[in-house]
């Protein structure tokens, strides 16, 4: 038997309390997460309070009949984040983060953007008469946090091209931006979330919406407890749209041309088809395409640009690379969990109504609680304020 050494069993027992300390230490969840602990968060920063006052006359200015859903203030928030790129590459995303001055639990709602042309429309950056800067800050005055994910390509990450319509990025960029507002929520003791989550988004954002739901309900239920989805005129069924776009005339507004251009480019580099503009295009499109790309104007049917090899090709399913890409990005043949309601104009010339019915037949018929509301006569532009208030009224109740 070897001889006992009080120095050898001092040092044992010692050690022991010290890694039991560490352990009960990070352990302790009542603590304010700390720069290391957080996985996702990696800066934060106010951009600006705003008082009741301050949002009545921005309400005011939409509607005098806004003022009185006004409750609060609100503290908006820059924060950065760690998400992947489309190439699995890992950057930093930003977003915009809107807390509520209440005493009360506040739940928080994801609110995925529309389309946007140009950096300073980004939600991180707050300008003056944006969605975030309005309809942002209208939601947070009721009560709400508000997360409003920059997607990439814009804010911290606008080094790079914005995925637009894709739904991988979609789900991955907006789901690491909950994850970080959740660590930025546990490390302040200015509101209490009270741990429900609510999704919202309109045009791309309902495209979003859709494809953050989907990647919450399936990989991340554990971690956020989602109650609702609210999704407005997104292209669900891209599939059905970029072949109806294809094959029929449509308004030819260059506008509406434009993001059609933009989904095909971003497709075709994202998957790497590498199609020279030739194949898709005729001329003088395919030159002048290469030279402005979405920035060249398209002032007739979409369709008319076309080359009649590639619709031929789409058509008889030999263009298979691309229509894989295109499948890829659908995001309608699937089973909700949490009440859905999808918003969408009849009238819609931008994103076709098909989309939304499509979504809602499919789902219905998987037996998801789902429903479709129809504005009668609505366009693109003339439906938000229906998706809106019927938005609002929706989460109201539904707790």
């Amino acid at each position: 038997m070897k001889n006992f050494d009080p120095k050898i069993l001092f040092n044992r027992i010692f050690l022991l309390f010290l890694w039991s300390v560490l352990f009960l230490a990070s352990c302790n969840n009542d603590d304010p997460a700390t720069p290391e602990q957080n996985k996702y968060l990696k800066e934060s920063s106010k951009i600006k309070d705003l008082t009741k006052d301050d949002i009545s006359k921005v309400a005011s200015a939409i509607s005098p009949l806004l003022t009185g859903y006004v409750k609060n203030g609100v503290t908006v928030y820059k924060i950065t984040y760690e998400t992947k790129n489309t190439d699995g590459q890992t950057i930093t995303a930003s977003g915009a983060l809107l807390v509520p001055v209440t005493d009360q639990p506040a739940s928080l709602i994801s609110v995925q953007h529309g389309t946007i042309l140009n950096e300073n429309s980004a939600p991180s950056h707050f300008q003056d008469g944006s969605e975030t800067a309005t309809f942002g800050t209208l939601f947070g005055s009721l009560g709400y946090i508000i997360a409003y994910p920059d997607y990439i390509g814009y804010g911290s990450s606008a080094a790079y091209p914005h995925p637009y319509e894709h739904k991988a990025s979609f789900g991955t960029a907006c789901l690491d931006m909950l994850r970080a507002s959740k660590e930025f929520l546990k490390a302040q003791n200015a509101v209490k979330w009270d741990n429900k989550l609510y999704l919202a988004g309109y045009s791309e954002g309902g495209s979003a919406t859709m494809a953050l739901q989907k990647k919450i309900e399936e990989e991340a239920s554990s971690e956020f407890n989602l109650i609702a989805s609210s999704c407005g005129a997104g292209a669900y069924d891209k599939t059905a749209f970029m072949k109806y776009v294809i094959n029929n005339t449509t308004h030819g507004i260059a506008a509406y041309n434009k993001l059609y251009l933009w989904v095909l480019l971003t497709y075709d580099r994202i998957y790497n088809l590498n199609h020279p503009k030739s194949y898709y295009f005729k001329e003088p499109f395919a030159t002048q395409i290469e030279k402005l790309g979405i920035d060249y104007p398209i002032n007739q049917s979409f369709n008319t640009i076309l080359n009649d090899s590639f619709k031929t090709a789409l058509n008889d399913g030999t263009s298979k690379g691309f229509l894989d890409a295109i499948g890829d990005n659908d995001v309608y043949n699937w089973k909700p969990k949490v009440p859905t309601r999808l918003y969408h104009g009849n009238a819609d010339q931008l994103v076709f109504y098909f989309n939304s019915e499509k979504a809602y037949n499919t789902m219905k018929a998987l037996g998801a609680d789902v429903q479709l509301i129809t504005i009668d006569k609505g366009d693109h532009a003339s439906s938000i304020d229906d998706f809106l208030l019927g938005t609002l009224a929706f989460f109201t109740t539904t707790k």
